[in-house]
């Protein structure tokens, strides 16, 4: 996916543009910013550029290196991440060593990206440390953090920082209009807030749109209904323990955009009565008495 087809950060588009067309690569970067960004897909895209051996523009997509890329069988091209979704091990950093150690099969560089890099155990970081000391001249590391404070200080001084920002809610909109084609996107002003410039989320809210929508409808009924009509209608916050911080977090977006309307103090307390349940969620109170309590507390503020 060309950069051109990547929704926001410029500066960053044309950083890494610039190092590819005056040959100024650096031998490791860390991309930094929010989870759902296009953090993955530009450092693809860079990849790309890299591998490609056209001297035009990059990526042609023709050449040798381009059609190996795309098909995923490029042999100078490596991603590593959490194999079980929770930490990068020191076998995956070992084999990473093993493979840059290795000339390039097809193109002049080999390009390894690691996601979640943060996420690396102890031991991993130590071993990939050292291949950051010393790197190959035809290697090109990219890491990907969403926190850079849990990386070691001696990785982050080895790599060059690049900062992405959060999307406006307009390159959000922008984003989803252009899919619209292919899905129905219907977005609320409320939903684009809750991305929090981060596609990743928009596409995660889309695809539960109907919760997000029960979840408003709960909230404009709060004043109309009682408590009894509330629980019932509330049923899919008892059914969504997974994905329950994510729906108050929303809740709260939901309030503070009320009380940006109408300047009534009573949503400010159902913000505060909300994050006390997040607390009582995550010190594992009984889940069901939790939302049974959110409610009731929320009702009684507008009965």
């Amino acid at each position: 996916m060309p950069f051109e087809n990547l929704i926001g950060n410029e500066k960053v588009k044309n950083i890494l543009k610039n190092s590819i067309q005056t040959n100024n690569l650096l031998h490791s970067y860390l991309f930094v910013g929010i989870d759902g960004i296009g953090k993955s897909l530009f450092a693809k895209e860079f990849a790309h550029m890299i591998l490609c051996s056209s001297n035009q523009e990059k990526p042609c997509a023709t050449c040798k290196s381009c059609l190996e890329f795309q098909g995923g069988s490029h042999p100078d091209f490596l991603q590593i991440e959490p194999e079980d979704g929770k930490t990068i091990k020191i076998e995956q950093i070992r084999y990473l060593q093993e493979k840059i150690a290795e000339k390039p099969v097809t193109s002049e560089k080999k390009v390894y990206i690691i996601r979640n890099s943060d996420k690396m155990t102890r031991e991993a970081a130590n071993g990939l440390l050292k291949t950051l000391e010393e790197p190959p001249n035809y290697a090109v590391l990219i890491l990907l953090t969403e926190n850079e404070s849990k990386l070691l200080t001696t990785i982050k001084s080895r790599c060059t920082k690049i900062a992405f920002q959060a999307l406006s809610e307009e390159e959000i909109k922008t984003y989803l209009q252009n899919q619209s084609e292919e899905k129905s996107f219907q977005m609320t002003s409320n939903m684009v807030k809750q991305c929090q410039g981060s596609i990743g989320r928009a596409i995660k809210i889309v695809e539960e749109q109907e919760t997000y929508n029960q979840v408003e409808k709960i909230i404009s009924n709060i004043k109309k209904e009682n408590i009894t009509q509330i629980w019932k209608d509330a049923e899919i916050l008892y059914q969504a323990k997974e994905k329950i911080m994510d729906l108050l977090d929303y809740m709260n977006v939901v309030f503070f955009e009320k009380l940006r309307e109408e300047q009534d103090i009573r949503y400010t307390k159902a913000v505060d009565i909300i994050e006390e349940t997040k607390k009582r969620i995550t010190d594992n109170s009984n889940y069901d008495m939790s939302i049974d309590n959110l409610l009731l507390r929320i009702w009684e503020q507008f009965a």
